[in-house]
């Protein structure tokens, strides 16, 4: 089986998901989205073993896969999890003495932040928010951070992409980013540590009120 393949397969799957192509509670069989993807069933399988691994479906025995349901209360739970997770990746980052070509690949991603606001691309504006957590993860030269976030990166990503265009502009989410930052690049594990937390925390409570407001729990 190819690796490529299985990616290709993953990748795919993942937009289907996303996009609410597949939507949350509908059941497919491998033979179908192998078809749908024009691909063997075997990556699709790989594919789907994986994105499970992700808490993005549930593979049941005959029946195929269902795509997962998300609800506010689930999103709820997922993000005091990353909160605590990120916030002791911003204090352990902050320890390490890194320097600024060390952070560089956080800064440029909230320059592309702002670039993205600036030119009304909320889509852009989201990659680049991905990759700033990505970033801070990486800095705190824990991998077990990074594995355990990325069980529940992708089901906050789906949360977002749905409410993306119901919140207010996220200018805040790109100041708490740099304040983050500058903490951690003069060494101020407690303050990176906190401002990180207020940070989570602000995009949970919003998060999961336009959740509810809006009626988008999932089943």
């Amino acid at each position: 089986m190819s690796e490529t393949a299985t990616t290709r397969a993953t990748d795919a799957l993942r937009a289907l998901i996303f996009k609410g192509a597949l939507p949350p509670g509908s059941d497919h069989l491998e033979a179908e989205l192998a078809d749908r993807l024009g691909m063997s069933r075997t990556p699709v399988r790989e594919a789907l073993m994986r994105l499970e691994d992700q808490g993005l479906v549930t593979l049941r025995p005959r029946r195929g896969a269902r795509i997962v349901g998300l609800s506010a209360d689930d999103m709820n739970d997922i993000y005091e999890v990353l909160t605590a997770i990120e916030s002791a990746a911003a204090a352990r980052a902050a320890s390490r003495a890194l320097d600024a070509a060390d952070l560089a690949p956080m800064r440029r991603a909230i320059a592309d932040m702002e670039n993205a606001l600036a030119a009304g691309d909320l889509e852009a504006w989201a990659e680049a928010d991905d990759t700033f957590h990505e970033g801070l993860l990486a800095a705190s030269g824990n991998a077990r951070f990074a594995e355990t976030a990325a069980r529940y990166t992708d089901q906050v990503r789906r949360a977002r992409m749905v409410t993306l265009r119901l919140r207010p502009l996220p200018r805040r989410s790109n100041e708490d980013h740099l304040a983050v930052l500058d903490a951690i690049e003069r060494g101020d594990s407690d303050s990176a540590g906190l401002l990180h937390r207020a940070h989570r925390e602000q995009a949970r409570v919003l998060l999961t009120a336009l959740l509810r407001e809006h009626q988008l729990t999932w089943v």
